[in-house]
């Protein structure tokens, strides 16, 4: 990891004037900074994974073609573990806690003061993740259409589909609880009956055959939760 002064960063938002005022702000401070307009080009801007051409991600969540969760939580399917720092119009509890669920480190309400961004970046880039080693997969995840994509072909998903299977994906091999996949496939504080996390794995189950890598599918660990392996 770098020092702070020549991180590389791709901040992601749709608004332009936003986006060319952090960019330049940034900059201006030492800073690499790549931008994007929609999650499909930042997608793109990060490459296959599991390495990754920068150190912070700075994440607007109301992206025109996709939600900014199910972009980081398509990064972590790819096994990439940069740093996300969400960008939110939104300061609600629920909206806080989902973009957590989703694998990100930090968020950010509109509007704000540069300096707050740049010393959020600056904590991070010091602070950076540690990187598990992500498993070979022909798998990915499509947040703008919520789809699995495979060696087969397209197997659409539902959003709560798409968030679980992602919460398994970026943890490949380990396993994920029950409780955690919960969360990171339906809102704070909705009520889940007991089966419904299992029925959504069985689907997932039959799409990852669909989509044509046999040798991956979701693993049951029971009493505790479920592993992608």
């Amino acid at each position: 990891m770098p020092g702070v002064e020549g991180a590389r960063v791709l901040v992601v938002e749709d608004d332009a004037v936003l986006r060319g005022a952090v960019a330049r702000g940034l900059r201006e401070e030492g800073l690499h900074v790549v931008t994007a307009g929609d999650g499909t080009t930042a997608l793109q801007s990060m490459g296959a994974g599991p390495d990754a051409p920068f150190d912070v991600v700075v994440l607007d969540i109301g992206l025109p073609d996709s939600d900014g969760r199910d972009v980081c939580q398509a990064l972590r399917a790819r096994g990439i573990d940069v740093p996300v720092l969400f960008l939110t119009a939104r300061d609600q509890l629920h909206d806080v806690l989902a973009g957590f669920a989703a694998g990100g480190d930090d968020h950010l309400s509109k509007p704000f003061h540069i300096s707050e961004l740049l010393a959020r970046i600056r904590a991070m880039v010091r602070r950076g993740r540690p990187r598990a080693p992500a498993a070979e997969t022909r798998l990915r995840l499509d947040p703008a259409d919520h789809a699995l994509v495979g060696p087969a072909g397209r197997q659409p998903l539902t959003p709560t589909e798409y968030r679980v299977l992602a919460a398994l994906m970026g943890a490949s091999g380990q396993v994920v609880r029950r409780r955690a996949l919960v969360s990171a496939g339906w809102p704070h504080g909705a009520i889940v009956a007991q089966n419904s996390l299992d029925q959504y794995v069985a689907r997932l189950r039959r799409k990852l055959a669909d989509a044509g890598d046999s040798d991956r599918t979701i693993a049951t660990v029971h009493g505790v939760g479920y592993r992608f392996a």
